[in-house]
């Protein structure tokens, strides 16, 4: 076993335990692909977190040799927030689903992202309650026929990067279980970022919900169906590549590079466009819309916000300066007591 973080392998990040998903769960290919990125980021196994709350995704700890905490139903990122703020040396993941993370945590969620510790959220979202067995979730699209919506769904779905926008949160991605590549560069680039990283992952699970994200994952339908983001790119998709989003204004266009318009026509991706990634995480039609935009892959946002943890020490420290070091047991007795009898 490696003892240096120069010689990790995935296989130092792998444990003994038996993995008990599904066979064919998206979650086996998330679970590689953390493992593969772990070497090279040079932090030592010891002073690596995995905290998770509850559901399919959340035995996640089990699996990674690492420390970890399999947690309360939607509370991973409350513990996650109070380990970061304790220890903020540590690297901290929280791993979450769309129900556990959305409906359950999502009160939880929205808080962290405004607060900005530097923490790395990963989001697998595969539109269903899975670990229960097959009930519609946050994510489900309407219409959507499960045991606890026979009659199909007529909940609204939550977009769940244009919640994380609307929290202010400092880093917004996306990337799909079945793209192993992209979404090894989009963990790199979670971590990376001094702050609260959200990655949303598009997650098959192949017993309750197979087929969910198939228009983009498909060979078939792929390269007519996504739009990968690139920084100081321009927004270009299709099967040739001949197809292209401008901006009429403030609204997104979808045009045709063969008929009339040009790569000097189109929207060049910024990261650090607060306004524009506003836009683009609304790129979310649903598959059976016609004329529907591609869906983005990517990182939509990113910028620069003081991390909580270094707030609240500076704190801490600028108390201590001013009023000395304090006094538990007199903090707690307080300036006045009661004698009771």
């Amino acid at each position: 076993m490696a003892t240096d973080t120069q010689t990790y392998t995935s296989k130092d990040f792998t444990t003994e335990n038996d993995v008990r998903w599904c066979p064919g769960c998206g979650d086996y290919s998330i679970l590689k692909q953390v493992q593969v990125i772990l070497p090279g980021i040079g932090v030592k196994k010891e002073d690596i977190v995995f905290v998770s709350g509850i559901g399919c995704s959340s035995r996640f700890p089990y699996y990674m040799n690492t420390y970890g905490m399999h947690s309360i139903h939607g509370r991973a990122t409350a513990i996650a927030s109070g380990l970061k703020a304790s220890r903020p040396e540590l690297s901290v993941w929280i791993v979450t689903g769309d129900g556990d993370g959305l409906s359950i945590g999502g009160n939880h969620l929205i808080h962290l992202l405004r607060r900005n510790p530097d923490v790395n959220i990963l989001l697998f979202n595969n539109q269903i309650y899975g670990l229960t067995k097959g009930q519609y979730s946050p994510t489900s699209e309407v219409n959507k026929v499960t045991k606890s919506t026979p009659a199909g769904s007529i909940d609204h779905p939550f977009n769940p990067l244009a919640l994380a926008m609307g929290a202010d949160a400092s880093f917004v991605a996306r990337s799909m279980d079945r793209d192993p590549k992209h979404l090894q560069e989009m963990l790199l680039r979670s971590y990376k970022h001094k702050g609260s990283s959200f990655l949303e992952i598009y997650q098959n699970c192949n017993i309750f919900n197979d087929g969910a994200f198939e228009i983009f994952t498909d060979k078939k339908s792929k390269k007519e169906e996504t739009l990968f983001l690139e920084h100081g790119k321009p927004l270009v998709f299709g099967e040739n590549e001949n197809k292209g989003i401008r901006l009429d204004g403030l609204r997104p266009q979808l045009v045709s590079l063969d008929e009339g318009y040009s790569i000097d026509d189109l929207w060049i991706h910024n990261e650090k466009d607060f306004y524009k990634a506003q836009i683009l995480v609304r790129l979310f039609d649903n598959a059976d819309t016609e004329n529907r935009m591609p869906r983005p892959f990517g990182v939509f946002f990113e910028t620069e916000r003081a991390v909580y943890e270094d707030l609240l020490h500076q704190q801490v420290e600028n108390s201590i300066g001013q009023k000395g070091e304090g006094d538990l047991d007199k903090l707690i007795s307080g300036k006045q007591t009661w004698e009771i009898f």
